[in-house]
């Protein structure tokens, strides 16, 4: 396994070298002198001169660019610093997210990413490229970290945004095992999401949701269509008692849990969860399946975590503002505007009053 580990790493340095190498033989003045592997404990050392003057760059390369390893990386590269105390320091993995590339700027060290990110300010040298989009986003890490079982740890994370959490107490709340928390711990830390002390808290829920929200759709669940004569509220209803009369797990979503936290939202079709049996409630409300002119929508849920949070308003259950917030953030229509709504009147509220 370390000898796996340390081929992958040199794999990465060796893509490095060449994407700052390449990046450096565009600047007409510069001339690359050398390049070095693993001299001092540096990953890459570059002598370079430009208009007969010399310059050193240290460079550290990691195989993730998030937040927790930039730190790591402008640490290590700061206490170089003593032994090359004129060196340009330089930070480079696959894709430098943002508030990596932040946190090496606000020490005054540069970055390079293998998407073309960067920012290097030395003499007369000055390149600076972003907004490149992150080409290994489908990594297993990103899977990993909104997967059914670790999306309900998401989920009672960013609905209890100011606990403190010891593991087997997540573990417990989420229905999940503790290498599943251990897993989403990693992954939030790496991001810098979740600080740590006597235990462990969401410190970025926002950027967390946010970043879920890029990639779910409520079509992840097994979704049906159907028509019925009856008004909204009469279905809705209707939902209810036969839901609670069959004791079939239920709850409103969509615009329909939207107008329960936000009165002002108006819409024309009704949305809910239900737990396994939806032709069989169909049924029962006489509702008729349709392609088209649909004015009901019964999700099968992806998994059971979309119940996380549940609440019954006016005799009622209703998903949580966060899973009202996923399922409408990409729903065609007004579903985004609703969304945001959600967001800055229930969600951000809450999160202030948690800290």
């Amino acid at each position: 396994m370390a000898n796996i580990m340390k081929k992958e790493q040199s794999d990465v340095e060796t893509t490095a070298q060449e994407a700052l190498k390449g990046v450096l033989d565009k600047v007409p003045f510069l001339k690359v002198n050398s390049i070095e592997r693993e001299r001092d404990g540096v990953d890459i050392l570059v002598n370079l001169s430009a208009d007969n003057k010399k310059q050193e760059l240290l460079v550290e390369v990691k195989s993730n660019g998030q937040p927790r390893m930039a730190r790591d990386a402008v640490n290590q590269l700061i206490r170089y610093r003593s032994a090359y105390p004129d060196a340009y320091l330089l930070f480079m993995a696959p894709y430098i997210s943002p508030q990596a590339a932040d946190i090496c700027m606000k020490d005054g060290v540069g970055y390079l990413d293998f998407a073309g990110n960067c920012y290097l300010s030395f003499g007369q040298v000055y390149i600076e490229q972003t907004g490149n989009p992150n080409p290994f986003r489908t990594r297993r890490d990103l899977v990993s970290l909104f997967s059914p079982k670790s999306s309900r740890v998401l989920r009672v994370l960013l609905n209890n945004s100011g606990r403190v959490w010891k593991t087997q107490d997540l573990a417990d709340e989420a229905r999940v095992s503790l290498g599943q928390v251990a897993n989403v711990k990693k992954s939030l830390l790496d991001r810098e999401w979740i600080t740590k002390q006597d235990g462990f808290s969401l410190s970025e829920p926002w950027k967390l949701l946010e970043e879920w929200a890029n990639v779910y759709t409520y079509r992840k669940n097994e979704v049906r269509n159907y028509y019925s004569l009856k008004s909204i509220p009469e279905i809705e209803s209707d939902l209810a008692q036969v839901c609670k009369t069959k004791s079939i797990e239920y709850a409103l979503t969509g615009f329909s849990g939207a107008a329960r936290f936000a009165p002002a939202v108006r819409y024309t079709r009704a949305m809910a969860y239900v737990y396994n049996t939806r032709e069989d409630v169909a049924s029962l409300l006489n509702l008729k399946e349709v392609e088209t002119g649909a004015n009901v929508t019964l999700l099968g849920p992806y998994d059971e975590g979309v119940f996380c949070g549940t609440q019954e308003i006016e005799d009622i259950r209703v998903v949580s503002p966060l899973q009202i917030y996923l399922d409408l953030k990409g729903y065609k229509g007004r579903g985004e505007e609703a969304a945001e709504v959600i967001l800055r009147d229930v969600i951000k509220p809450k999160w202030a009053k948690e800290k």
